[in-house]
């Protein structure tokens, strides 16, 4: 397997792309914006600078790692010589369910499919298209170039040898392969989302304050990042999002979101990316500021 397909130069495509052109395999990063792609580029770079400057990677590796690197606008192109894809797009089921239609029709018949997808059905997925046993989730965690999960999830009709060669390949690029089943929200997300949820229901409640809920986990529960500030960092419309899946998925109510985060979402207060959630985020400061909103 020398030909990786990435697609979607968001920030989980750019650290899927980062993570495999470093290990020195031929990445194609995909996107419709050709700007999407240019701001993907200047990232990658700049996190390969940074591990340079922490003395993890030398100034020829990174060269490499970006010769490694091809951007495409077109999915056909980019797609045409994978020996694997792997869909980084929005959390949108019937976003990803159009990707891989295309994938299907125009990768290379030995092509394995997989989803970064971190709640959306495999199985769903894989129905879409004419090889349901060679569609996998393989579910990276960000910031990918740090972190060392990988969640693979298996679809009911995943071939094992698939299975047995994306663990292979997940355990190339320095990362660690957790094999789960295909189930509303698989494993990370389904123990994640409703901690975060119950979190946000706390501070809804009225119960403490958001400063209070994210120490006392820290302090209390070894947690490197509180649940609050970390949904701010997921994203809380992501969030949402994985918690909708979950309820959807299991019609249970400890699922339901809460109020708060819908109304939060309905707002435009997203977390990081928008500037504001949980706590508020200023270019270039590392403080974490608790929003007006919660004060």
């Amino acid at each position: 397997m020398k030909n990786i397909s990435v697609i979607g130069a968001g920030t989980m495509g750019n650290g899927i792309a980062h993570v495999f052109a470093q290990t020195g395999f031929t990445v194609n990063l995909i996107d419709v914006s050709a700007a999407q792609l240019e701001r993907a580029v200047a990232t990658i770079t700049k996190n390969l600078d940074r591990q340079i400057s922490k003395g993890s990677l030398t100034e020829e590796q990174k060269k490499q790692a970006l010769n490694n690197l091809t951007t495409y606008t077109s999915l056909i192109e980019g797609v045409a010589k994978a020996d694997l894809v792997v869909e980084a797009a929005t959390e949108n089921t019937e976003l990803k369910l159009n990707i891989f239609k295309q994938i299907d029709e125009f990768a290379p018949k030995g092509c394995i499919l997989a989803s970064n997808t971190s709640s959306i059905s495999i199985t769903k997925i894989a129905a879409v298209t004419s090889r349901p046993e060679s569609v996998i989730g393989m579910h990276f965690m960000n910031p990918v170039p740090v972190m060392k999960l990988v969640e693979i999830i298996n679809g009911y009709a995943t071939d094992k040898a698939v299975t047995d060669t994306i663990v292979a390949l997940s355990k190339q690029l320095g990362k660690v392969p957790c094999v789960v089943n295909d189930y509303p929200g698989f494993i990370a997300n389904k123990i994640l989302m409703p901690m975060i949820n119950e979190a946000i229901y706390s501070l809804y409640e009225g119960i403490a304050g958001v400063e209070e809920i994210d120490t006392i986990m820290k302090l209390g529960m070894a947690h490197p990042m509180g649940p609050l500030q970390l949904a701010d960092f997921i994203g809380l419309d992501v969030c949402l999002s994985i918690l909708h899946v979950l309820y959807n998925g299991y019609g249970n109510t400890k699922y339901a979101p809460c109020p708060l985060l819908v109304n939060m979402v309905t707002a435009g207060k997203l977390g990081v990316k928008s500037g504001e959630g949980f706590y508020t985020y200023t270019a270039g400061s590392k403080d974490l500021v608790v929003s007006k909103r919660f004060l």
